[in-house]
C-alpha cells in the first residue's frame, strides 16, 4: 500500500517538476531579444525598450522608449501571465504594436524566459 501512495504522489508531482522554471534556459532563449532589448545592469533602449523591472510594470512606460499607441493603451500591468500569453503572439495581444516577433509559442520556454526576466529589478539588479 505504501509504494502504491508513493507512486500516487511520484505521478501527480511529476507534472509540477516538469513545467519547472529554469532561468538558465531563460537566459539561453533570451537570446532570441537581444538584437532588440537589454537587460541587466546598465541596460539602454534599444529597437525595444530595455526590460529591467518587467514584472509589474505597465506596458509602454519604460522611460525614454517611443512606444506605440497600441503599446501605451493597452492596459497591460506586466505578470507572468500577461508576458506568456503576450510571448505566443505578440501582434495578437497588442494588434498596432512596432514588436515584429513571430511569438515563443512552447509554453516551458516562455516560462523559462519569465524566470530569466523576472528576475530583475527596474536597477537591473538580481533580486
Amino acid at each position: 500500500m505504501k509504494k502504491l501512495i508513493l507512486g500516487a504522489l511520484v505521478v501527480i508531482a511529476w507534472p509540477a517538476a516538469a513545467l519547472a522554471q529554469d532561468v538558465a534556459a531563460g537566459k539561453t532563449s533570451f537570446n532570441k531579444c537581444l538584437a532588440c532589448h537589454a537587460i541587466g545592469d546598465g541596460a539602454k533602449n534599444k529597437v525595444g525598450p530595455e526590460l529591467n523591472g518587467l514584472n509589474g510594470r505597465k506596458s509602454g512606460s519604460a522611460p525614454d522608449y517611443s512606444y506605440s499607441d497600441a503599446n501605451k493603451n493597452s492596459g497591460i500591468t506586466w505578470s507572468e501571465a500577461e508576458f506568456k500569453d503576450y510571448i505566443k503572439d505578440p501582434k495578437a495581444k497588442i494588434p498596432g504594436t512596432k514588436m515584429i516577433f513571430p511569438g515563443i509559442k512552447n509554453e516551458k520556454e516562455a516560462s523559462d524566459l519569465w524566470a530569466f526576466l523576472a528576475q530583475y529589478d527596474k536597477d537591473g539588479k538580481t533580486k
